[in-house]
């Protein structure tokens, strides 16, 4: 029986025809089996790398990795900051920019907590006490020109004009006692000019102090920050805010010179203990108002100047309450 033929069918029947038919030989299937596989070789080859195979797949993979990991050591390295730099910044920019002093940011953080406080009496009751001060032959002699009367009988006259602080954003406020002690009316002042009554909540003599309620408020009002005076110490700086003879604000700085200080009135009525003496400037219209740290936090209220002179001005020796005493006429409990 004839055997096919173990080409393909793609080529030349000529060439089919002129080839000799091979003798059977006992080596049949063996000789079939080479050519057999020299043909699929090729289409092996083509199936490796078919867009589906996995070692193109991993051929990609392994590229991409290569050119990710260049660019990583390609890229230039961000160089770490150290204090030197900081340093150097900071120095740059105190060099180059206007930078507010301390006091000025005290000023600033209690600014908007200072108020001005105005007291008045009735004309009546000042010429009353004028007269009893002229039976005595203790009238004191007044300053300047003397001015005509222009007011009437029931007309209220100014009696003190001095500072205060606010310590709770609802209108309440701390001054000294001798500001509004014997007023008919009290009026106070806010930083944003807003005028409004205010009535004597509570007062604690030994003190000087007085705690004060504003019929109203702005809307923005802040409370000034107050902080324990217990780690206070003689040279830390502090400022003084308030109206002296009705200037202001005013702000003044210094240190703080002692503590637990004993001041005594010049009338020798009062002794109050345990003060903070200051050296930045106080004079008359400063009574009642804040001494603040360079943080703008109170920790005093300003109340006294030691003068042994008639005149009464600023030599250098300022007494404050400390806030502790002073908040606990507001019935703020302590730090």
């Amino acid at each position: 029986m004839r055997r096919p033929a173990l080409y393909s069918s793609s080529r030349p029947a000529r060439a089919t025809a002129a080839t000799p038919e091979a003798p059977p030989s006992s080596s049949g299937p063996s000789q079939a089996e080479p050519a057999a596989a020299a043909a699929s070789a090729p289409r092996r080859r083509r199936l490796a790398f078919s867009p589906s195979s996995p070692a193109l797949l991993w051929t990609a993979i392994l590229v991409l990795g290569i050119a990710l990991a260049t660019s990583v050591l390609l890229r230039p390295h961000q160089r770490r900051l150290t204090q030197e730099d900081i340093n150097a910044a900071v120095l740059k920019t105190m060099e180059t920019q206007v930078m507010p002093s301390e006091y000025a940011r005290a000023y600033e953080n209690v600014r908007p907590a200072v108020v001005r406080v105005v007291s008045y009496v009735k004309k009546s009751r000042l010429r009353e006490e004028d007269q009893k001060l002229l039976q005595k032959g203790a009238k004191p002699k007044p300053l300047g020109p003397a001015k005509d009367d222009l007011t009437g009988e029931g007309d209220e006259v100014e009696n003190g004009v001095g500072t205060g602080v606010v310590i709770i954003d609802k209108g309440v406020i701390l001054t000294n006692l001798h500001v509004v002690s014997g007023a008919d009316r009290v009026k106070v002042i806010f930083y944003d000019g807003l005028e409004a009554p205010a009535t004597i909540t509570g007062v604690q003599a030994e003190n000087d102090l007085a705690v004060l309620q504003a019929g109203k408020i702005p809307d923005d009002l802040i409370a000034a920050t107050m902080r324990s005076t217990s780690d206070l110490a003689p040279g830390d700086k502090v400022l003084a805010v308030g109206f002296p003879f009705g200037i202001g604000p005013s702000a003044s700085g210094g240190v703080v010179s002692g503590l637990g200080r004993v001041f005594r009135s010049p009338e020798g009525k009062q002794e109050m203990k345990n003060l903070i003496q200051f050296d930045a400037a106080a004079n008359p219209g400063n009574s009642g108002g804040p001494l603040v740290t360079m943080d703008g936090e109170v920790v005093g209220i300003v109340t006294a100047i030691l003068n042994p002179t008639s005149a009464r001005t600023f030599l250098g020796i300022g007494f404050a309450v400390p806030i502790e005493n002073a908040a606990s006429a507001a019935g703020l409990p302590p730090f």
